[in-house]
């Protein structure tokens, strides 16, 4: 079979590939307590991921001090075969299933959450399985992180009233950083900031004041951290992966199907045993999801 080659340097089928796993990452940002970054951790690609954003940072920090000949070697070092098609899945995954994912969650909230709780269960086995070196001491940071990330998930700011302008650049770049963390999602940042409604009320409101300073701290926050992770990944590869499985798991809190409990961690079991069958059954089928993913992703990776 002849392969078509694509202006960026891909051929048509790595594009239509690419398309299908921004798609996957879509859909699961969509979701309340669900990363895109645990979807490109399971396919294979936020290595990849990282270090397109961290060039893409490279062209925004070259624009900003006005050098535009560095600003346009680093742009032509980003993957644009890469990048175009999955941007493009993640807003076709947006455009298509957020009323739906919404009327799910409305409607359906235990089942939807015992669908990802099994989905990210299973991803961070997947995962674990890729590390080149499974030993204690990644084992001891994972269970670290796992339980400082539980543990912060259970926190609740309170609406912060009237916020400085330094506080909104602060919530924009911690959003931002968790953005591009498999297991923690942005929204779910700025509810333990306290900013969750601030921001949603900048937005409804067209406060153009407070939406800029939020993009800046996006800016400066997305330029700060993802050199570092980045470099991490590439110096400290299984022990920065170990971390990220770490806040995997510690994620499963927000995604646990019966969250309003009376013990103190505010979770609960469910109220009789029948109500365990269906949850259980829809963590078993996320589970297998993602082995369908990755095995479809193989496929086209080929």
């Amino acid at each position: 079979m002849r392969t078509v080659q694509h202006p960026y340097g891909s051929t048509v089928l790595a594009v239509i590939a690419h398309v299908f796993r921004g798609f996957c990452m879509g859909t699961a940002d969509i979701v309340p307590g669900v990363s895109g970054g645990t979807v490109a951790l399971v396919l294979g690609i936020y290595e990849r991921l990282v270090s397109n954003v961290r060039q893409g940072a490279s062209v925004l920090g070259w624009l900003v001090r006005i050098n535009g000949p560095r600003a346009r070697r680093a742009f032509n070092r980003l993957e644009l075969g890469f990048l175009l098609p999955l941007v493009t899945g993640i807003g076709l995954a947006i455009l298509i299933l957020s009323s739906a994912l919404e009327h799910l969650l409305d409607d359906y909230p235990v089942e939807l959450s015992a669908l990802f709780f099994g989905l990210v269960l299973a991803s961070v086995g997947a995962v674990w399985e890729r590390l080149g070196n499974r030993d204690a001491v990644r084992l001891a940071l994972a269970d670290v992180v796992a339980i400082a990330t539980f543990l912060a998930l259970g926190y609740r700011g309170d609406t912060v009233a009237d916020p400085a302008w330094w506080i909104v650049v602060v919530s924009g770049a911690c959003a931002v950083c968790a953005m591009i963390l498999p297991g923690i999602s942005g929204s779910f940042i700025l509810v333990i900031l306290g900013m969750y409604d601030n921001v949603l009320d900048a937005v409804n409101d067209r406060e153009i004041g407070t939406l800029g300073l939020f993009v800046v701290g996006a800016a400066g926050g997305l330029a700060l951290f993802a050199p570092l992770l980045n470099a991490g990944l590439k110096r400290h590869h299984d022990s920065v992966m170990a971390i990220l499985i770490g806040l995997m798991v510690g994620s499963l809190r927000v995604l646990w199907p019966w969250p309003e409990g009376v013990e103190e961690s505010g979770l609960a079991w469910p109220p009789g045993a029948g109500d365990v069958v269906i949850p259980v059954l829809l963590a078993m089928c996320g589970a297998i999801l993602v082995f369908g993913l990755t095995t479809v992703d193989r496929r086209l990776a080929r």
